[in-house]
């Protein structure tokens, strides 16, 4: 299957592994560019930039396919040295580069001047076309369906993606919400040239977070995401567990006061990865999407990819056609 998307990033299948902290490291990356997607890894993870030229390399080591780095630029009293990031990824010889969070417009001829293919995480389409404005060389259109930070307008899949395809002239994916090959058709009917996925990697074999974590996407449905931090513009979407319950609860007593020192004990990266690595399910909020409710089993990536693309593939060329001829 040929798009626009494969043609960018020189990969066989239309599916990226999104960018998640905490997760995506080198194993699952090359797990998911071995498979012929785009494998990510997520570059704010590490430390230091030094420590994401060891993932880089790491990466290098158990894959020769093409792979990218997931740069996310927060709002922050003390930046992260994002110059020395991107020159580390630079130096690591990556061709692909997913933004997030804010404009990445001040870092872009650095990364174009190196030849690095940019595509820039967008929740609307006015994100998009500021994105497509700025060089970006793609995009990838989250639904308000994602896990993590699904903007402030709440405008689900089945809108923004053909929006987002009668103004966009760069090519996107959808994100949120992708699960199998269904998805995949879908996206693509709607506009896009592929899709993104992240909560549904965490459920493989080779994404490295604790068995806990896995299961506990197996056994949830489409029920089981709830919103935080919306009074702070800075709504994420996340697995109920007893840390977001409190979280919800402080929330509704604030109201309006809230502000981020109420709920920083629940929602900081170091407890994240009490959860992510070491299965201490309630010890803080973790990223989620709706797209739990089509998680059934826990298979390598190797396995999913195939199995969605074979999937798609049945669904274009028998039952879609079917329709055609009747």
């Amino acid at each position: 299957m040929k798009t626009r998307i494969t043609d960018l990033f020189q990969i066989e299948h239309p599916i990226i592994q999104g960018g998640m902290h905490h997760v995506g490291y080198a194993e699952l990356a090359a797990a998911v560019s071995n498979a012929g997607g785009l494998g990510i890894i997520t570059g704010l993870t590490q430390p230091t930039p030094e420590d994401l030229a060891r993932e880089i390399s790491r990466c290098r080591d158990m894959t020769d396919k093409p792979f990218g780095v997931n740069l996310t630029f927060l709002p922050s009293f003390k930046a992260p040295p994002y110059p020395e990031y991107i020159q580390a990824i630079i130096e690591g010889g990556v061709k692909a580069v997913e933004t997030a969070g804010r404009s990445p417009e001040q870092y872009m001829p650095s990364l174009k001047e190196a030849g690095i293919k940019v595509i820039h995480k967008c929740t609307s389409v006015r994100h998009a076309l500021k994105a497509e404005k700025i060089g970006c060389d793609a995009v990838s259109v989250d639904g308000f369906e994602c896990g993590g930070h699904p903007g402030e307008d709440d405008i689900p899949n089945f809108i923004l993606l053909p929006r987002a395809a009668e103004e966009l002239g760069i090519p996107f994916v959808a994100s949120g919400g992708m699960a199998d090959g269904r998805s995949l058709v879908a996206a693509m009917a709607l506009g896009a040239e592929g899709m993104n996925m992240g909560t549904r990697f965490i459920a493989t074999i080779d994404a490295p977070v604790h068995d806990n974590v896995k299961q506990a996407l197996l056994e949830a449905d489409e029920r089981q995401t709830r919103l935080i931090m919306r009074n702070l513009r800075n709504t994420e979407r996340v697995m109920k567990n007893a840390a977001v319950d409190e979280i919800i609860r402080i929330e509704a007593l604030k109201g309006e006061a809230v502000a981020i020192d109420d709920i920083r004990h629940l929602v900081t990266g170091v407890q994240g990865r009490k959860v992510l690595q070491d299965g201490e399910m309630d010890a803080a909020a973790w990223s989620c999407g709706m797209v739990a409710g089509l998680i059934h089993d826990i298979p390598s990536c190797a396995e999913l990819i195939g199995r969605i693309m074979k999937q798609a593939e049945t669904i274009i060329s028998q039952r879609l056609a079917g329709f055609v001829q009747s």
